[in-house]
């Protein structure tokens, strides 16, 4: 007997990267031992030239496959070269030695993945030839003349329940044919990759009901929100005092570190960070409570409480969630070092 094993990767494709996937027969005798490295042709995924062209895929998480069922499973690998040295598209690798660096902090997320919908070369609600009534009614609406895709969206949702994946959440966006879930609260590794097979299995779902998904952070120009992916972020100092949240807000708006984390977060990052449509100019960095026209909001109750997490709102929603974290991470945490709150 056999079963099934869909290794999933990133690619190479710039300016944003895209998933890949392709099956393996695996024997009975191989559950519950270590899955085995796998490889590929890099030339057809830009991760290589036409000659010597072999890729590495070293498996890094695993779960039930909710589509085929059974026995089968999706396995997230990460890209190495032939001499087992992380590939330079593999993002993964840098945030490992960020994360383990700072574990002592426990660092965790709560990463929101925006998304849209279309049904050929349109969102998914727009009519044809025109534009449906301005945003206003759709978010987590209610009714078929403003709600578009839930039986997609359900489907996944049930899909990555069924894997085993943290989501915590889901809701219909701004915009029609846009919607949202949550991953997390989890580890910087953790949220990464469950958010990555999230995504995949958005696409593969969607796939039965003959639409697309996209994660374009400005799908339609014009008054139309874009979509992000704001990653809430907390440490364990974070968690049990204020003076830790203001340091890390502070952190993020230091010297050059608001436009180094701004050009990792994400392609057409200008085009939805415009300080319009609950964003802040992506040129500008500020943070506030209850604020979502600031780059990086407390939530009003983390004030009430005096403690608790910070909301980073300007990652769009292509962003690498291997990139978001490490700098979250590596920003914060040597901020919360250096002033002695860990």
């Amino acid at each position: 007997m056999t079963f099934k094993a869909e290794y999933i990767w990133i690619d190479g494709t710039a300016p944003t990267a895209k998933l890949r996937s392709k099956t393996k027969i695996l024997a009975d005798s191989d559950k519950g031992a270590e899955l085995p490295i796998w490889g590929f042709d890099g030339s057809s995924t830009n991760q290589a030239e036409g000659h010597a062209s072999d890729c590495v895929l070293k498996p890094v998480f695993s779960c039930p496959d909710p589509i085929r069922g059974g026995d089968d499973v999706l396995v997230l690998c990460e890209v190495l070269n032939t001499d087992m040295t992380a590939h330079p598209s593999n993002t993964r690798a840098a945030l490992a030695e960020v994360a383990e660096k700072f574990a002592a902090q426990e660092p965790i997320f709560g990463i929101e993945q925006e998304y849209t919908f279309f049904d050929g070369a349109r969102p998914l609600g727009f009519p044809e030839g025109g534009f449906p009534a301005p945003q206003g009614g759709y978010y987590c609406g209610v009714g078929a003349d403003e709600i578009f895709g839930r039986d997609v969206v359900e489907a996944h949702l049930e899909n990555c329940l069924k894997a085993g994946l943290g989501l915590s959440g889901i809701n219909a966006e701004v915009m029609p044919g846009q919607w949202e879930f949550q991953v997390g609260p989890l580890s910087p590794l953790e949220v990464s990759d469950q958010l990555w097979v999230a995504r995949w299995l958005l696409y593969r779902t969607a796939e039965d009901f003959g639409v697309s998904a996209t994660l374009d952070p400005k799908p339609v120009k014009g008054d139309w929100n874009g979509a992000g992916a704001h990653t809430n972020f907390s440490t364990k100092a974070m968690r049990e005092g204020y003076d830790a949240i203001v340091t890390a807000c502070e952190a993020l708006g230091e010297g050059s570190k608001p436009l180094d984390h701004v050009k990792n977060y994400g392609a057409g990052i200008d085009d939805r960070l415009t300080g319009l449509h609950e964003t802040a100019p992506w040129d500008k960095y500020s943070y506030g409570v209850s604020d979502r026209g600031a780059s990086v909001r407390i939530p009003w109750q983390v004030e009430k409480d005096g403690k608790g997490y910070i909301e980073d709102r300007r990652p769009n929603a292509n962003v690498d969630p291997y990139v978001v974290t490490r700098l979250l991470v590596d920003t914060c945490c040597s901020a919360l070092e250096k002033a002695g709150q860990i």
